[in-house]
């Protein structure tokens, strides 16, 4: 189902990229992600990042006729996992970057594990030294402390307290098409699968999101850069692939490669 939201401050954009909306606005510039509506053209001058609706359009379902993805990708992973719990590690590679890019826009908020944790874990894993500083970590805290209280309250949860049991927030990334690629610069659309259940009985809601990341090789492996998404948007606003979901024929005609499970 659809639902109309004008900010990045609602759960489901800052589930497919709370982080870099921070790094962006602070920058001044607007995050290209959100419905295909969106208009997703980059603005100085103190710009909020905001974005329209994250489903593929007002009457979207998947359709029962499977229609089988003629791009699959199997990523790889990072090769070690770090303190706070993040895949690390990527191949200088462009599957790397893609990987990296996918693992960053993949949460779980559930249990006693709130939007805050997950939005710093992301932060302090995944973000460039370059758009790393007090002003934004400070931001993204923020921002997602603030859509916490909307999920607790949503919840029927007093704020501080674990979700109801059987209840979660859940983004994977399900798709990408690769925007420009070079050596130590990669930039992709992704397409993520973003869930919410209020508890063990409550019937699970389901948004498909679309994001434009661009990463760049620092130090050893890919982290994402906000003057990188910049210097992407150009290209990427050229071709804004469809939110449609894999099996959907639809999915083919956008560009968008499948990604499968690495063994």
């Amino acid at each position: 189902m659809r639902r109309t939201r004008g900010t990045w401050n609602t759960k489901g954009t800052w589930l497919a990229g709370g982080v870099l909306a921070a790094v962006l606005a602070l920058t001044g510039y607007v995050v290209l992600a959100g419905g295909d509506e969106d208009s997703g053209t980059p603005s100085k001058g103190g710009a909020t990042p905001s974005a329209s609706a994250p489903g593929p359009s007002a009457t979207y379902a998947p359709p029962n006729d499977w229609t089988e993805p003629e791009q699959w990708a199997a990523l790889p992973r990072g090769e070690r996992t770090d303190e706070r719990g993040s895949q690390v590690g990527y191949p200088h590679t462009t599957e790397g970057a893609v990987a990296a890019a996918a693992a960053l826009n993949t949460v779980s908020i559930e249990g006693g594990r709130d939007t805050v944790d997950e939005q710093m874990r992301i932060y302090h894993s995944y973000v460039s030294k370059a758009d790393r500083s007090d002003a934004h970590a400070e931001e993204i805290e923020l921002a997602a402390i603030q859509t916490d209280k909307s999920l607790h309250q949503e919840m029927g949860v007093p704020v501080g307290e674990p979700l109801p049991s059987g209840a979660y927030m859940r983004s994977n990334v399900i798709g990408f098409k690769v925007v420009n690629a070079s050596k130590d610069e990669v930039s992709v659309w992704l397409l993520s699968r973003a869930a919410q259940k209020g508890g063990e009985m409550a019937k699970e809601s389901v948004d498909y999101t679309r994001i434009l990341n661009a990463v760049v090789w620092e130090d050893g492996d890919w982290k994402l850069s906000g003057a990188a998404t910049q210097r992407a948007m150009g290209d990427a606003q050229k071709e804004q692939p469809k939110i449609v979901a894999p099996g959907d024929a639809a999915f083919n005609t956008a560009g968008w490669t499948a990604i499968r499970e690495a063994s």
